[in-house]
């Protein structure tokens, strides 16, 4: 089993938009390492000892306007939200993943509209590159609007929460 082209194009997007210095992946069958270097060029070096040098892809981060379609209990406290969202705090995705309300589907949401939170409480998991990884709200406040649908894909940077401080 080797690692796909595709996936060595994942982990170097994954890379670029995290902004980590060196990965490195080892199995029996093969071995992979990613280093950014000061010219912004990834290499990866398979155990066939072979060289191959990729430059970063740059891919513009798609920036949603508006969340897909919503469950109609949202829908209904959103109509009741003002439209001003100056004063509301926007969680962001970290990285780029799969992004889940809770732990898996049998669970109930980690957070749902109108939901008191407290600054580091789990807020969501993004899966990427089969890593779960827990993202945390950095403020304490109340849920306004959950912008991402369970289940879908989110790029870095995207917005994924509106958050009333307190």
């Amino acid at each position: 089993m080797s690692m796909k082209p595709k996936e060595l194009q994942e982990l170097i997007e994954f890379i670029n938009q995290t902004g980590l210095e060196e990965v490195k992946i080892e199995t029996d069958k093969f071995k992979v390492s990613v280093k950014r270097s000061p010219e912004n060029v990834v290499s990866a070096q398979p155990v066939q000892q072979y060289t191959q040098q990729v430059a970063p892809v740059q891919q513009p981060i798609a920036q949603q306007q508006a969340p897909a379609t919503t469950p109609q209990a949202e829908t209904k406290q959103e109509e009741k939200e003002p439209a001003n969202t100056g004063n509301y705090i926007t969680v962001k995705s970290p990285m780029i993943g799969t992004f889940y309300r809770s732990a898996n589907p049998e669970t109930p949401a980690f957070v749902n509209v109108g939901d008191s939170i407290k600054e580091g409480e789990t807020i969501c998991i993004i899966e990427a590159m089969k890593l779960f990884n827990e993202i945390e709200s950095d403020v304490s406040g109340k849920i306004v609007k959950v912008l991402v649908e369970n289940a879908t894909p989110v790029e870095y940077d995207q917005p994924l929460f509106l958050i009333e401080p307190n």
